[in-house]
């Protein structure tokens, strides 16, 4: 073999294994952005739960005071808002956290009617309302987690070398607050 193509064969194979390697970081990329849309459509279905579980508890709380007007149509409007917010995670974060504040008041005023807090419809949704925060809460975690791994590949070197030029860009977390206050359980001895 001549030394030239000794060179061809060397530059060859250097430039299949930077084809091979641009390959590999691009689908990296792709993998990562498609488990954030994944774990953002989770996201999106347990928030669909809390919306579809609000009526019955505004419904179930107006039954028992109804002269609690104000903190109902409140609840109810930051429903609808929520609902309808379909931007970007940080937009619909701030959305949801209204809803939250409103749902803490809603809370907040049931402890004024005994009778509503130990109504049987009332305690189902209660509970029922604990399961979905706790799943909202773990699919959000979910997802922050996959965000934080893809932002990690389009950010350092060498995947971002990839990242720029075709068009990955950082997604947003998505911070929410929990409507159920949960206190720590005080054990006395």
């Amino acid at each position: 073999m001549s030394s030239m193509t000794i060179v061809v064969i060397v530059v060859l194979g250097v430039l299949l294994l930077l084809i091979l390697w641009v390959a590999f970081m691009y689908n990296a990329l792709v993998r990562g952005r498609n488990h954030c849309d994944e774990a953002w459509a989770d996201v999106d279905t347990e928030l669909k739960r809390r919306y579809d579980l609000i009526p019955n508890l505004v419904s179930t709380v107006k039954g028992y005071a109804a002269h609690e007007r104000e903190t109902l149509e409140r609840v109810t409007q930051a429903r609808n808002a929520a609902v309808a917010s379909q931007g970007s995670p940080a937009s619909q974060a701030k959305d949801e956290n209204v809803l939250v504040d409103s749902l803490k008041r809603l809370l907040a005023v049931v402890e004024s009617y005994p009778d509503l807090k130990a109504s049987q419809n009332f305690l189902k949704l209660q509970q029922e309302l604990v399961n979905t925060e706790d799943r909202i809460q773990r699919a959000r975690r979910f997802y922050n987690g996959n965000v934080r791994d893809y932002n990690n590949r389009v950010q350092v070197i060498p995947s971002a070398l990839i990242a720029r030029p075709f068009g990955f860009k950082e997604r947003e977390f998505f911070e929410i607050d929990s409507a159920i206050e949960r206190a720590a359980p005080v054990v006395k001895m």
